[in-house]
């Protein structure tokens, strides 16, 4: 029993390192303007005919259809809307909630502990209202958040009991200086046999990259304007001249650069993202202490995991919201500060940060998320969901003075950007 809750605490406290960097209290707790404006375009394909979208393009898409190894069956139909539209020199040739259809081809479940759960889904069909169905072909390229793999052919293929939670998490705490063997007895106790098996709800992100071009009809019109509106313009430039470019942590070390603009009121925020499917972070306490070893544990995804806490004008963010699917190590996630800067029509600006966690970082010293050097990609990545949700009048790049291009985060992690922010204006009746 001793060496039970010597696990329990050991975890424990990485695990509140890991959010907070630091041991701290939460172990208590637990235990020139002048470049201008640029229009945004959510993904660009080079067209090779007219209304034609070239092989290689990727469609962001969202399921309409849960799927699973355990449920679901071979053949079952399978539908998913797209999430961001794809745009050429003529227009927009995938618009908003253009419909992709298809069923499953391959779906084998585990069942053995050295074997995958393995799930291929071919979509060959889209559809926009009010436009004849074109014939798609296109395989799988990702999942997004997701602990699963995705081969080159577009089967995906689930992890391996060993490779799941526990074995993990008994290899980190050997790294950390902690008994494997006392990490796997408790987690036996107390989370079971890990679920090997690939289970995707409604609502789950992923890509498909064309194989062959995609012809459509006709373009489509934009689903939100490419400028935000002159108060809003006139009040970004003259906040921007101003405005620092990064983030701090608690002790000043310079952290994620400004990548984000809002523009509406604290109510207006809130609805977008939880209509666009992101979850506010919740502060760091007993309960989402415990939740944080839990989800680490079990390598389960945590919609409200707390965020380590980062400084804007001498405080903290005013909100954090994430969006996760099936693993605690690969989460979107951003930060808020509302500013004093208002439009002129009296709106609300807020600056932001976002970046994607896409697994674990051990270094002397450090224990966080890894992210994904590419931030331009996670900014697109936000701007297309609250688009994606109906709550955006218009969105648009900034470029702003003296632009940064890389840095490092306050706990070490490399990232690269073009130095724009996008300007997100939130509709006021949505």
């Amino acid at each position: 029993m001793k060496d039970w809750f010597s696990g329990i605490r050991c975890l424990a406290v990485h695990a509140c390192r890991f959010v907070c960097g630091h041991h701290w209290s939460c172990v208590a707790l637990l235990i020139s303007f002048g470049a201008g404006f640029g229009a945004v375009g959510f993904g660009y394909a080079q067209a090779t005919a007219p209304n034609t979208v070239a092989s290689g393009t990727k469609l962001y898409l969202r399921l309409e259809t849960a799927v699973s190894t355990e449920s679901s069956h071979l053949n079952q139909a399978v539908s998913a809307h797209a999430v961001r539209e794809v745009t050429s020199s003529q227009g927009v040739l995938v618009p908003l909630g253009a419909e992709v259809t298809g069923s499953i081809a391959k779906l084998i479940p585990t069942s053995d502990p050295t074997d995958h759960a393995r799930m291929l889904i071919v979509f060959n069909q889209l559809t926009i209202a009010g436009h004849p169905a074109a014939k798609l072909a296109a395989h799988f390229a990702e999942v997004e958040n997701a602990r699963e793999t995705v081969l080159a052919d577009g089967t995906i293929q689930g992890v391996l009991e060993k490779d799941a939670a526990v074995g993990r998490m008994d290899g980190l705490l050997d790294k950390l200086g902690s008994p494997g063997s006392t990490m796997e007895r408790m987690s036996g106790k107390t989370l079971g046999k890990p679920d090997t098996a690939i289970e995707y709800p409604v609502g789950t992100d992923f890509v498909l990259v064309l194989d062959q071009p995609l012809t459509v009809d006709s373009t489509s019109p934009p689903a939100v304007a490419g400028e935000i509106s002159k108060p809003a313009s006139a009040a970004l430039q003259a906040m921007l001249a101003e405005a620092p470019s990064r983030v701090q942590s608690k002790t000043k070390k310079p952290g994620d650069p400004l990548n984000l603009v809002i523009v509406g009121s604290a109510d207006q925020i809130l609805n977008a993202f939880k209509t666009a499917g992101w979850g506010a972070a919740k502060k760091l306490g007993t309960h989402s202490a415990v939740d944080t070893v839990r989800a680490m544990a079990s390598d389960e995804g945590y919609e409200a995991a707390p965020v380590s806490e980062l400084y804007l004008f001498g405080r903290v963010e005013d909100f954090a919201f994430e969006k996760t699917l099936n693993t605690f190590w690969k989460r979107h996630h951003l930060r808020l500060w509302r500013i004093t800067t208002t439009t002129a029509d009296g709106r609300q600006v807020w600056l932001g940060a976002s970046t994607h966690d896409i697994g674990l970082d051990i270094h002397p010293g450090v224990i966080s998320h890894e992210i994904d050097t590419d931030l331009d990609a996670e900014r697109a990545k936000v701007g297309a969901d609250l688009a994606a949700a109906g709550a955006v009048s218009a969105e648009q790049l900034v470029t702003r003075p003296n632009p940064l291009s890389t840095g490092k985060t306050a706990t070490g992690g490399t990232w690269t950007t073009d130095g724009k922010m996008l300007a997100i204006e939130l509709k006021t009746n949505p």
